[in-house]
């Protein structure tokens, strides 16, 4: 019997979140071993240090399928001289022979995710282990058809290292637009010297970069949040300590909603441990910085074998910024074009969103923060043939998902104002009449300053000759009457209700909450 699919949004792994959706039509078989994409985490670990997990996870490439039964087999002979790679002990249910760890894995019922935990492994550097030895651990997956594809990652030795923060908490006060001086400073708490250092920050809108400089990378700038990584070549004896010169801080923009609160993590990575964290979880960067070099304070040049850190909670420097002020956001929905007409059985494309008329950004990362959805309710007569794929169906939060009759739209994606979002969506004109779609906004945070333009509506005329293709109307932006009802021609008569109160009764409460997928092992 066919079961409901459920598609859902993948969270990121690590410091930068993230999302992945995908389609939603209809079909009833498992993916193949070679239809699915594989990642498992590159780790570096030193003898005597802690261990590290590796697991393997798969992805299906579309939500078109089912998961079914899969064996997995992990080939450890390349790593076995220098370190031991196990089953992490969630399931007993895996075996083994020799280097050949083999597990069988079962989707549990109903459970339709796009991706899914394949195997959990741990790994740990063997005593006689040396830095720089290295090997592949070779994951065989096979289905229940005999297809397989396999997927490598790396176990490295590194020498064991302890890099600290000095700096556990700091408490910032600022206002908008106002420069904050921070102190990072990095010791070397380990009995062997640490040779060069990776600084990765990830922080709220608020605490903006003062500057952008030539050894770092940052995130896009349209970012909801802030991120970059700066390398330093430094040479840290054991006991010593570096701190950033007195030209790094923080600025906070002058478009940040106020008062608002903002927290941001700053942690140091040996470069080997940065690599391994973004082998499997890459953080959302790309733009090299220009302004001069981020210099840490005194700096040293030398060359040495790869370093991973022995205990890496100890690296990292929270932050909590607290901006003063009085400034917020307001935002109007828009729904275009006001009038859309056609042939019965003709497509018409329709937009639909908000723009931000200021004077604060909005969907940035902070506690005063206006994140605002936008809520798309289709009349009967009309069927979505396109929706986009940040637009999920009411109520099953089925990302793309055709046919619905009411859609959720968001992503977080930083607006400033006079910048507007907009989602594409075409509809079929299934009968002939005149009928109103809805368009409305819905807010996770924040006070919309204006909430008399939260809402639009769009008309749709389908005539049986065809009719006039645009008779014009208004932009669709915010304001009139946003009842639904229309006066319908014809051999069709009635009126066409709005979205009312369902929605306002559903609220935030359907939201999709991404989670890590279930499975089970059989032997």
């Amino acid at each position: 019997m066919p079961k409901q699919l459920a598609r859902r949004w993948l969270a990121g792994f690590g410091v930068v979140g993230a999302l992945i959706a995908v389609s939603a039509i209809p079909a009833f078989a498992a993916p193949a071993a070679d239809d699915l994409d594989f990642y498992a985490r590159d780790v570096v670990v030193a003898p005597g240090g802690p261990a590290k997990g590796s697991n393997l996870f798969a992805r299906t490439r579309t939500s078109t399928m089912e998961w079914g039964e899969y064996t997995v087999k992990v080939d450890r002979s390349k790593v076995a001289g220098f370190a031991d790679v196990r089953n992490d002990g969630s399931t007993d249910s895996c075996t083994e022979s020799g280097a050949i760890l083999t597990c069988k894995v079962v989707a549990e019922e109903n459970d339709y995710y796009t991706y899914m935990t394949m195997v959990n492994l741990v790994v740990r550097a063997k005593k006689s282990a040396t830095p720089d030895q290295q090997g592949d651990i070779k994951f065989t997956v096979t289905d229940g058809d005999g297809g397989s594809a396999t997927y490598h990652s790396s176990v490295s030795i590194g020498e064991g290292v302890d890099l600290a923060g000095i700096e556990q908490g700091l408490q910032l006060t600022g206002v908008l637009g106002g420069t904050l001086d921070v102190p990072l400073t990095v010791a070397n708490r380990g009995e062997k010297a640490v040779h060069s250092v990776v600084l990765f920050f990830e922080g709220g809108y608020g605490l903006g970069p003062s500057k952008r400089y030539k050894n770092c990378e940052y995130s896009p700038a349209d970012s909801f949040r802030h991120a970059f990584a700066c390398r330093f070549p430094n040479t840290i004896a054991p006991g010593g300590a570096a701190r950033l010169d007195s030209s790094f801080g923080f600025t906070v923009p002058t478009d940040d909603p106020a008062p608002n609160g903002h927290t941001g993590v700053a942690h140091w990575y040996t470069p080997a441990d940065w690599e391994e964290s973004q082998s499997f979880n890459p953080a959302r960067l790309g733009q090299q910085g220009t302004e001069g070099e981020l210099r840490l304070e005194p700096v040293g040049l030398q060359s040495r074998s790869r370093q991973t850190d022995v205990n890496d909670q100890n690296g990292t420097t929270v932050m909590r910024l607290q901006v003063s002020g009085d400034q917020g956001a307001e935002v109007a929905a828009l729904g275009t074009p006001a009038t859309a007409t056609g042939k019965v059985g003709a497509t018409v494309p329709l937009k639909v969103g908000y723009v931000n008329n200021g004077p604060a950004a909005v969907n940035v990362d902070g506690a005063k923060d206006l994140r605002a959805r936008t809520v798309l309710s289709l009349p009967t007569g009309v069927t979505a043939v396109r929706v986009p794929m940040t637009c999920s169906s009411y109520g099953d939060w089925v990302p793309g998902k055709l046919g619905a009759k009411e859609y959720r739209c968001g992503e977080n994606r930083r607006l400033a104002q006079g910048e507007k979002i907009e989602y594409e969506f075409e509809l079929r004109l299934d009968e002939a009449g005149a009928r109103a779609a809805q368009v409305r906004l819905t807010f996770d945070t924040g006070v919309d300053l204006n909430p008399a333009n939260d809402s639009a509506t769009i008309t749709i005329i389908a005539s049986a000759d065809g009719g006039s293709e645009n008779p014009g109307g208004d932009d669709g932006q915010g304001g009139g009457d946003t009842d639904g009802s229309l006066p319908i021609t014809g051999a069709k008569a009635g009126l066409t209700a709005g979205i009312g109160g369902v929605l306002l009764a559903a609220g935030a409460a359907g939201f999709v909450v991404a989670r890590r997928r279930k499975t089970r092992f059989v032997a």
